[in-house]
């Protein structure tokens, strides 16, 4: 069972003119981070992605559609942006098996080395 999914970790208000409405006051920058989960573990990724949507208009803008004012603004906060640092946890199913695992492997060898005592 493998989730993932994209967490956002920054949002910022533009105050540029949207290319679809025109409204200049709509348009909202997100930056999101991508966070999977395994029944192992948990990881935050450094994979970065981001959207701009009109909240006026209820519209996404894609790069093609930006304009130059909107492709300053983007590269300034992309510059300004700080991903959160990437990480991983061990969940205790994890532990609990690496843990039964080397002790199954000592038992056997011990039992080896018992059994080749006795020969």
């Amino acid at each position: 069972m493998k989730t993932e999914k994209l967490i956002p970790v920054k949002k910022v208000t533009l105050k540029n003119n949207c290319p679809e409405c025109f409204s200049n006051n709509g348009l909202q920058l997100t930056f999101s981070q991508k966070f999977v989960e395994t029944s192992f573990y948990k990881s935050i990724t450094n994979n970065i992605s981001h959207t701009i949507v009109c909240n006026t208009c209820n519209s996404t803008i894609y790069p093609e559609r930006w304009t130059d004012d909107i492709e300053r603004v983007f590269t300034y906060q992309q510059k300004a942006f700080t991903p959160k640092p990437t990480s991983k946890y061990y969940k205790k199913i994890f532990w609990i098996v690496i843990v039964a695992t080397l002790a199954l492997f000592f038992a056997a060898l011990m039992a080896t080395a018992l059994y080749l005592e006795y020969l």
